[in-house]
């Protein structure tokens, strides 16, 4: 079935969503990708979880993405029923461990105190209880209250403006890595990202486990923002970790920040999730906030290919109304953006480097509004042809076909396109008979609508997109009957 919402929306699996006809219903609802969130749950519930996604039949295929922990720097053990604070006060971080009371607590991070410099900020509980450093020793930093609360046991510390010496990757991550590498996952989201190596980190060692499995890198550290362009050039798609990235930076720039990754992946020609907080006041009600939605429909607006729902179907009450909300939203979204003429302009991409698949799909796009195509159809054996395709935001449908599955699956990511696992005949000659047969078979187009076919020589091998033709559904019959 071709989904007339381009826009992909990526859910959270969790145990509110985990019956198996409960993820049937959101399945049919439109869920395109599915995210198995490490750093909850055991191993028996992951499997289960993904067991849950891949039994339900879905045409496309979805795309399962694992998304990695990271490393997590937290407070120690503090004394039963916390430890509060005010302004003013001055607490006392150590590198041993010690039963936080008294202004004196630790850190699950040795190198903390090693990390951290004076003048810079602490935060604790998502930046609930503010610091700053105002003095340090080799084994002890001293902090100045600057927001009070209650401080708690295993609550969380981020450091913006600190550069940490702790790795991106962790020995957990690393078993989760070769977790998803065994269960075959499509995507792994990457916490933590500072700059590219952290991605090429993985990389190299996915292939040297001879793993295609796609990169997310989730941009959330200011580090990451300054090496954006270096991290899109060796990632697959990007994820706007809106929530961590509120507490790292200066929580007003988000929203800029969030348009300057989207401008930044449309450039790189990779697809960009917008996450976090997307419709929270879900998770415990059946409608959302207006700005909630004006938040999802300003997502779609500045170009998000998927956007992506976490609480509100991993543990919210309402999974299936919560879909059902980001779809009706980014259909309207999308009327809006065809309605006034938005994203027409060639990918920078293409401006910038003449890519010639890029080329191609920007000619694909123009034919297909000088004839007023049905669709849009190519041969992308790798996806790589369906990527380039859906960054020029066709108003019609995209199909793209390969022979490999695990590249249809990946192409459930992206904005527009609908990926079908196909026998795909070894001369180009052949293909609008393919083309003809598979569209009139799922009735998605009918004798004499004109569809604009992008393919390459030699045709299946990914890479080799170089021509576009014009085809008339029910001209290879006519002709066939005609010869004989």
């Amino acid at each position: 079935m071709i989904d007339r919402v381009r826009t992909k929306t990526v859910i959270t699996m969790g145990p509110a969503c985990a019956k198996a006809d409960v993820f049937s219903q959101l399945v049919q609802t439109g869920v395109a990708v599915v995210r198995l969130n490490f750093s909850h749950g055991d191993l028996a519930q992951r499997e289960e979880f993904l067991a849950v996604a891949r039994g339900s039949p879905h045409r496309p295929p979805l795309a399962i993405m694992g998304d990695l922990c990271g490393p997590k720097i937290r407070l120690g053990t503090v004394i039963e029923g916390g430890m509060t604070v005010a302004k003013g006060d001055v607490i006392t971080i150590q590198r041993e461990p010690v039963l936080g009371q008294n202004n004196l607590l630790c850190s699950n991070y040795a190198c903390l105190v090693d990390d951290v410099q004076v003048g810079q900020s602490l935060l604790i509980d998502d930046g609930c209880i503010r610091a700053t450093v105002i003095d340090k020793a080799p084994n002890v930093v001293r902090c100045e209250i600057m927001v009070g609360g209650k401080i708690q046991s295993n609550k969380g510390i981020n450091l913006p403006q600190t550069r940490l010496s702790i790795p991106s990757v962790t020995e957990k991550d690393w078993r989760d890595i070769d977790w998803a590498i065994e269960h075959q996952l499509d995507y792994l989201a990457l916490s933590f990202v500072r700059s590219a190596d952290d991605v090429q980190s993985v990389r190299r060692y996915l292939e040297s486990r001879k793993s295609d499995i796609d990169l997310v890198a989730k941009i959330e550290m200011p580090q990451a923002i300054d090496d954006l362009s270096a991290i899109l050039d060796c990632s697959d798609a990007v994820l706007v970790a809106r929530g961590d990235m509120g507490v790292e930076m200066e929580l007003t720039a988000v929203p800029l920040l969030q348009k300057k990754i989207v401008d930044a992946a449309h450039e790189a020609g990779k697809p960009v999730i917008v996450a976090t907080q997307m419709l929270q006041s879900m998770v415990d009600n059946p409608t959302p906030t207006r700005a909630e939605v004006s938040d999802v429909a300003n997502a779609i607006l500045d170009g998000a290919d998927a956007v992506m729902l976490s609480g509100e179907t991993a543990v919210g009450k309402y999974p299936l109304e919560a879909v059902q909300t980001l779809r009706d939203i980014a259909d309207k979204t999308e009327r809006y953006i065809v309605q006034k003429g938005m994203h027409t302009e060639p990918p920078r991409l293409l401006q910038i480097s003449h890519h010639r698949t890029a080329a191609i799909a920007h000619g694909a796009m123009a034919i297909a509004r000088d004839i007023n195509a049905r669709m849009v159809v190519g041969g992308s054996q790798a996806g790589g042809s369906a990527r380039y395709l859906s960054k020029n935001r066709f108003p019609i449908p995209i199909v793209a076909l390969s022979t490999d599955v695990a590249a249809v699956r990946r192409m459930a990511m992206y904005y527009g396109v609908t990926a079908v696992h196909a026998a795909i005949p070894q001369h180009f000659d052949d293909l609008p008979a393919l083309v003809d047969d598979l569209l009139q078979r799922e009735h998605w187009a009918h004798q004499g609508d004109r569809v604009v076919i992008a393919a390459g020589s030699p045709i299946g091998t990914a890479g080799a997109t170089n021509s576009l033709s014009v085809y008339t559904v029910g001209e290879h019959a006519r002709i066939s009957g005609e010869r004989q």
